[in-house]
């Protein structure tokens, strides 16, 4: 009864914030001027707030939702997208294809930077096998290393043929430039939600690890392939969106697990509504703190979520 009570306060405060993202901003919207079909307000409203709304919900749902996979099949809970090399080989892939192919269209530009993080996290995955056991820092502290030797060539290549703004934005996650016409590519994160909630079982089997999951008859690296593959690809069209937003998918799924549990399919659209929640209110804070100007809401959400990790770095709950 008390986490149904939790549950259903998680999705009244997702809707409220929803609501506080459409309003709030460098013009505040008026609900009497809407009502009266005030053009300018209709028009920020359909082209630039719930466009954004909606990018905000559905980011923060996958980031959360990928980081809380990840962590359950890797069986450690300080591993997300960004510390095992995922996100930074999608950059490579997607600065490959601006030097390689300038005028690709979005799909080939995605399906690059998918091939590439779905590649970066496959090599990570098998250099993993070489790593000793025991310590559940070893496997993230491994993973950012490793992120960070293909960031460096990234970079390189950057440097090297005058791509370095690229570089930056792709690393800063900023909404502000999200609009009507721009930000469609954002729906790609719905199948793949879909997809890893009907997966939630196995998922769920597949934690206890390679011997146990053979032993209820499951393919254990069949669906750790697609798993991964469909995490690979909803965070990459989140990167492409966006840019980079750190620490989400590690603090997320943590909290949830801490006064949820750790049962992957019973609680995976919990953790969906709570990253959406925190990543709408860093948003606002970003677009708040320094009006009329916007900070990038990756800065926030690093102070925010950075000093939950802390937090969470104390509670018992999060050592393996």
């Amino acid at each position: 009864m008390r986490n149904t009570i939790k549950k259903l306060a998680a999705i009244i405060l997702l809707l409220s914030l929803s609501f506080l993202s459409l309003i709030i901003g460098t013009k505040e919207l008026s609900l009497h001027e809407l009502f009266l079909s005030d053009h300018d307000q209709w028009f920020i409203l359909i082209q630039t707030r719930i466009p954004r709304t909606i990018s905000l919900v559905f980011a923060g749902a996958m980031i959360s939702i990928g980081g809380r996979v990840l962590q359950h099949l890797m069986q450690n809970r300080f591993v997300s997208a960004n510390t095992i090399g995922m996100m930074d080989s999608a950059r490579l892939g997607m600065l490959i294809v601006m030097l390689c192919l300038p005028n690709a269209s979005i799909f080939m530009r995605t399906g690059v930077a998918f091939l590439f993080s779905y590649a970066g996290v496959l090599l990570f995955l098998g250099l993993s096998r070489f790593l000793p056991r025991g310590n559940p820092l070893i496997l993230p502290l491994t993973g950012i290393m490793f992120g960070n030797v293909i960031g460096a060539i990234a970079s390189f290549f950057a440097y090297q043929y005058q791509l370095v703004q690229n570089i930056i934005s792709w690393l800063q996650g900023n909404f502000s430039m999200v609009i009507k016409g721009q930000y469609e590519l954002i729906y790609l994160t719905i199948p793949v939600l879909l997809a890893v909630y009907f997966l939630g079982y196995q998922i769920t089997v597949a934690g206890l690890g390679e011997e146990a999951a053979t032993a209820f008859g499951l393919s254990y690296q069949r669906l750790l392939w697609i798993v991964l593959a469909l995490v690979a690809l909803g965070n990459t069209s989140v990167l492409l969106l966006v840019g980079s937003v750190p620490f989400l998918g590690i603090v997320v799924p943590n909290l949830v697990a801490l006064y949820f549990g750790d049962h992957v399919k019973h609680t995976m659209w919990i953790t969906a509504v709570c990253g959406s929640s925190l990543l709408i209110v860093c948003d606002l804070i970003a677009r708040l703190v320094i009006a009329p100007y916007e900070l990038p809401v990756s800065v926030v959400v690093g102070l925010v979520c950075g000093t939950l990790f802390l937090f969470l770095l104390f509670k018992k709950g999060v050592r393996s």
